[in-house]
């Protein structure tokens, strides 16, 4: 009983934290409007409407104008030159993992209260002399995805509640670990918008749990950086 009292003690501290930092981040935004940006010289939208989402995704590919259109749980759908085109569903899935993958980190701290999302307290943790909460995040296999086995950990600022910091164990392509450092901070319409630089360590040897620690001892090495540009936020009027 004791453990068990502990395990949801943990979960509702995790929630109430998840939440805070949602309302200072103004993420909740996103269930009722629509948001662009441009990453990798594709341009990326999300709609929402409430608890129904339509992402996009459109670039130019040779003489081509590719749109995709995804919406969870329903459907993808690809136009080349405003032509409908059929694709394998093993191919529809991994276009549509890849537009949600995006869409989901510029979504943050939003979309952890998805669902499939199981939250974890972990208690604090200093990186670079700032005090976090520091929170773990696996999914349910329902409604988790194809990547619903990768692990992540957040962290949140003990005092303003900003997600600066994260980092995740992934599987495909033979496995890995990133984390990724918030900067450039900006809010559009009264959302917080973040890039990031993401890192990997060094050694195979180092653990996820481990993450920050190989941060501050210099043992991780910058792979890229995650920029979004001309982001845009419509907000519409409808409640949900």
């Amino acid at each position: 009983m004791i453990s068990c009292k502990s395990n949801n003690d943990t979960r509702q501290s995790a929630q109430s934290i998840v939440d805070k930092a949602i309302e200072v981040s103004g993420t909740d935004a996103f269930k009722h409007s629509t948001v662009s940006f441009t990453f990798r010289n594709k341009k990326y939208t999300s709609q929402g409407h409430c608890n129904h989402y339509i992402y996009s995704r459109i670039f130019r590919s040779a003489d081509s104008l590719i749109k995709d259109y995804y919406e969870p749980d329903k459907s993808f759908k690809r136009y080349i030159n405003d032509s409908l085109v059929q694709i394998a569903d093993t191919t529809a899935q991994k276009y549509a993992e890849s537009i949600n993958s995006v869409h989901y980190f510029v979504q943050l701290p939003f979309r952890l209260n998805d669902k499939a999302v199981n939250k974890t307290y972990l208690g604090l943790d200093t990186i670079k002399n700032k005090i976090y909460h520091k929170i773990a995040v696996n999914f349910d296999q329902v409604g988790g995805g194809s990547d619903f086995q990768d692990k992540y950990l957040y962290w949140f600022g003990k005092d303003d509640y900003k997600l600066d910091y994260l980092a995740y164990s992934f599987m495909v392509n033979g496995g890995g670990i990133r984390f990724r450092e918030a900067y450039n901070e900006r809010y559009i319409d009264s959302v917080r918008f973040v890039d990031y630089k993401n890192y990997r360590p060094k050694s195979e040897n180092i653990k996820l749990e481990n993450i920050s620690k190989a941060l501050k001892n210099q043992q991780l090495e910058l792979v890229s950086k995650i920029e979004n540009e001309k982001i845009q936020v419509k907000k519409s009027k409808e409640k949900c």
